[in-house]
């Protein structure tokens, strides 16, 4: 019984991270695309967002926007986001992969 109730709550889990993965970016999240690279296959300096910890993301942008880490556009970029479309654009990236 409680494996049931386990695999059903998995089951479950499984289709809502799916929805979300599929779901449209949020605004801003776009423009991340032009630098971040979305496939695995590409080998670049800058980091890929998908399925990166969305904690990890948010304080990579609160850091650039203070300064407190280097960046040669970033500063700049994460200063044009508020702390909502952030917070929204780090929870989507986290559920891609």
């Amino acid at each position: 019984m409680v494996c049931r109730i386990l695999a059903a709550a998995i089951g479950v889990a499984s289709i809502a991270a799916a929805v979300v993965a599929s779901a449209e970016p949020p605004a801003g999240a776009a423009a991340c695309s032009g630098c971040h690279p979305a496939s695995t296959r590409v080998t670049s300096p800058v980091p890929r967002l998908a399925g990166l910890d969305r904690a990890a993301i948010v304080r990579a942008m609160q850091d650039f926007r203070s300064g407190t880490r280097a960046g040669t556009v970033m500063d700049r970029i994460a200063k044009g986001f508020t702390e909502a479309e952030v917070q929204a654009i780090a929870a989507w990236y986290a559920t891609q992969r």
